[in-house]
């Protein structure tokens, strides 16, 4: 019988051009499956067949698990204090073996043996055309609409398939079996049944890889996509820059009369690009990304990571777009938050932030509006910048002398050390499992105990709008920070 099984792995491994490996470890998985019934609970079977002879040995194993966890299995699990008793320096994530009477060949049908064996293979196949597909280091999946699966639309490219879920489908697209289609090859995902090879049309990234392919400097290296954010099937913006000074980026990405641009917008169902130069400089790169409208004046505000740009009335409509698209384009493709306003709402708020900092100095510095008010002509917005900014940039300040410069330092230094007093006392009152939580530093968790947030569940109850609020932070990291607090509740 085992000299048998040996010619029959070896005749399956020649006929499907399959590894031997692969063939025997179909054997000993439906050997070990009918191990299992013969025991059964939810037992773990190892088949261990001896590549040579074809003899075999069947174990029943557990899984040693932390102490802490408690046995979700206790028929394939066993706690680490019980498995050191019987192996003192076994760790975690080892398995514990007992040999057990092996099921005969013969005994685990011939069928049942066969679809096994047939499914691994299958199984193995597939992910050796995958594994080669892959290779080729291709980006975009280009292949023929073979069927519908639950909503998704499976792409046959030859061998290998892709699958397109309507997720990633352009809005309104209509996709027959048959059709000809490219989408940008977005991963692959082994928890998939079916095809792995997971596809997008509305990623930035199969814009991109269209543009690659319409415009040859790319390939070449003379013009570069920094970046791109598309609303799929409506509009998109996406950044170049050259690497030659005699290429013109945006020029070369429009194309002769837009022959270039025109076969992406083509393969995009009509979504209109608009080509922006990147720069350096990131209120150059915002005012680039916000046209057609013009822009007025712009505020950098590094700590926040957020720009103020001021419009005028007849560009306000235009900077913001239909339903906000411009500007939310603008704000993804330079990765700053952008705030539009008129010069109106910028003069008030440009009153209301200075009359915040008049007060903080009025108060921490025990000082008159005058002398708060010179400090703001000056450029100063904090009690940090009057503390330690070099000492001789204040004493050029003709209003104050050299004494009042130093009595102002000494008395903010003092204020922010009584600040940092009553932050850390303010720290202390929110729960440790807040404390604990990744991405929270000292600073945001005194903001959100002045905010009354005390616990994971309270962040984790607040809306983004509350979060941004509270902390000042933008809507992605108040976002990541919400969903990083109610992780307990999926995992309890």
């Amino acid at each position: 019988m085992n000299r048998e099984m040996l010619m029959l792995v070896e005749a399956i491994s020649r006929e499907k051009t399959v590894d031997r490996d692969v063939v025997f470890g179909a054997v000993e998985a439906a050997l070990a499956s009918a191990t299992k019934k013969l025991h059964g609970g939810e037992v773990d079977i190892r088949v261990a067949v001896d590549r040579e002879t074809g003899d075999y040995e069947t174990f029943r194993r557990w899984h040693v698990v932390p102490n802490e966890a408690g046995l979700q299995n206790a028929d394939a699990e066993v706690l680490l204090f019980e498995a050191q008793e019987q192996i003192p320096d076994i760790e975690v994530d080892d398995y514990i073996e007992e040999s057990v009477d092996s099921v005969p060949i013969g005994r685990i049908g011939a069928q049942a043996a066969k679809q096994v064996i047939l499914q691994k293979i299958r199984d193995a196949e597939r992910e050796q055309l995958l594994n080669d597909f892959l290779s080729r280091g291709d980006k975009i999946f280009v292949g023929t609409v073979k069927r519908l699966d639950k909503g998704d639309i499976i792409v046959e490219s030859g061998r290998v398939e892709g699958r397109l879920k309507r997720s990633e489908m352009i809005p309104k697209e209509n996709l027959r079996s048959g059709d000809r289609v490219r989408a940008f090859i977005l991963g692959v995902d082994p928890t998939q049944r079916g095809p792995q090879i997971m596809l997008s049309r509305s990623a930035p990234g199969f814009m991109i890889e269209l543009f690659a392919q319409e415009v040859p400097e790319i390939e070449q290296g003379l013009l570069e996509i920094k970046s791109c954010a598309r609303d799929s099937g409506s509009r998109a913006k996406i950044a170049v820059v050259s690497h030659d000074r005699r290429v013109d980026p945006i020029g070369t990405c429009v194309g002769v009369r837009g022959s270039r641009v025109n076969g992406v917008t083509t393969e995009l169902a009509g979504e209109r690009v608009d080509i922006v130069l990147w720069s350096e400089d990131p209120a150059q790169f915002v005012i680039g990304a916000l046209a057609p409208a013009n822009v007025q004046s712009i505020v950098v505000d590094e700590e926040r990571h957020a720009m103020d740009v001021v419009v005028d009335e007849e560009n306000l409509a235009i900077a913001i777009g239909r339903g906000g698209q411009n500007v939310r384009l603008a704000s993804e493709l330079t990765g700053w938050r952008i705030n539009i306003m008129t010069a109106e709402e910028s003069q008030a708020k440009l009153a209301t932030e200075t009359e915040s900092v008049r007060k903080i100095f009025v108060e921490k510095l025990d000082v008159d509006e005058e002398v708060a008010d010179i400090l703001i002509a000056e450029g100063f917005a904090s009690l940090e910048e009057v503390a330690y900014v070099p000492l001789q940039e204040m004493l050029e300040i003709e209003s104050f002398d050299e004494d009042t410069v130093q009595e102002l330092r000494t008395r903010a230094k003092d204020a922010l050390l009584t600040m940092e007093i009553e932050r850390e006392e303010k720290v202390d009152e929110v729960s440790q499992d807040l404390r604990d939580l990744d991405l929270l530093s000292p600073e945001l968790i005194g903001k959100l105990s002045d905010g009354g947030v005390h616990t994971r569940d309270d962040l984790a109850d607040l809306a983004v709008d509350e979060l941004v609020e509270i902390t000042g932070v933008d809507e992605a990291q108040a976002r990541a920070l919400i969903m990083k607090a109610r992780e307990h509740w999926f995992t309890a």
